[in-house]
């Protein structure tokens, strides 16, 4: 959302957007600051900017920035060590997981907040489009 405005946009405008509670928007904001991914400005007219041009703002840099652990979660309890499948299927589905994790952490990395908002226009234009189809029919 903030690369699509030149402009700062509040919190309260962000939670908005997205349909959420202002002060969880907040907390994430803060942790995308800490990151270096967005700045704010206080005072009349402040608000959220990102930091970084938006082609250079990955999805795992802002993924990284609020989430902490592994991806996967792991079962809390050990399994049996005396049974066969027990025995080894935490160390399988580490490595399991490890890969699976790995491979979504690559793919967020291709991704750019730039992709995004070029992605978000071409269906905000698409739609549209279909809707002008539909009035057009009516």
């Amino acid at each position: 959302m903030l690369a699509r405005w030149d402009d700062s946009l509040t919190s309260a405008e962000i939670a908005d957007s997205l349909a959420s509670n202002p002060v969880l928007v907040r907390r994430i904001l803060g942790s995308l600051r800490d990151a270096g991914l967005v700045r704010s400005t206080e005072g009349r007219g402040g608000g959220w900017t990102l930091a970084r041009p938006p082609g250079e703002i990955t999805l795992y840099d802002a993924y990284t920035a609020v989430e902490q652990g592994p991806i996967l979660t792991r079962h809390a309890h050990p399994p049996s060590t005396t049974c066969d499948v027990g025995r080894h299927m935490r160390a399988l589905l580490d490595a399991e997981f490890r890969e699976a994790e790995q491979a979504m952490e690559e793919r967020l990395g291709r991704t750019t907040i730039a992709h995004l908002v070029q992605q978000v226009l071409a269906k905000g234009r698409e739609l549209a489009r279909e809707e002008g189809l539909r009035a057009g029919h009516v």
